[in-house]
């Protein structure tokens, strides 16, 4: 803790280097479909916004829920891919935003969509920890 009784690792503002990297590996836990990869990189607290869904997600357990439905289903990711990243630091955080294009198998078939996904990151000792992620339609796929 600080003298103003704030932690003290909020001062430290990560480079866009540790942002990138840490963004690419939330990416490939996705595309791997591997689940304790993928959710190792969110806070507890973290909330969810997707644009499919009816409600936001204000938990990780909420988002691991509705995550292990999915796989009962058949789902599964069969690829996604990360285009056009932009990167915003600041002390104690950054986020991250991007374009995505996934696709994925379910038992109804495949399916492929464009998106584009905004996650803040908090700044957690010497780590990143995604607190929020947001995926809305890309424009021309709305």
């Amino acid at each position: 803790m600080t003298e103003t009784g704030t932690p003290a690792d909020t001062a430290r503002e990560p480079s866009t280097d540790e942002v990138l990297a840490v963004a690419a590996e939330i990416v490939a836990a996705f595309a791997a479909t591997d689940t304790a990869r993928y959710f190792a990189h969110f806070a507890p607290e973290a909330t969810f916004v997707f644009h499919p869904e009816d409600d936001r997600l204000d938990s990780r357990a909420a988002y691991e829920a509705l995550w292990d439905s999915w796989l009962r289903s058949g789902w599964s990711v069969t690829s996604c891919n990360s285009a056009n990243p932009h990167v915003q630091t600041f002390p104690g955080g950054a986020v991250f935003a991007h374009d995505v294009a996934t696709a994925v198998s379910t038992p109804d078939g495949d399916d492929s969509y464009r998106e584009r996904e905004s996650i803040v990151f908090r700044v957690d000792g010497e780590r990143l920890v995604a607190i929020h992620e947001h995926l809305s339609p890309a424009p021309d796929a709305a």
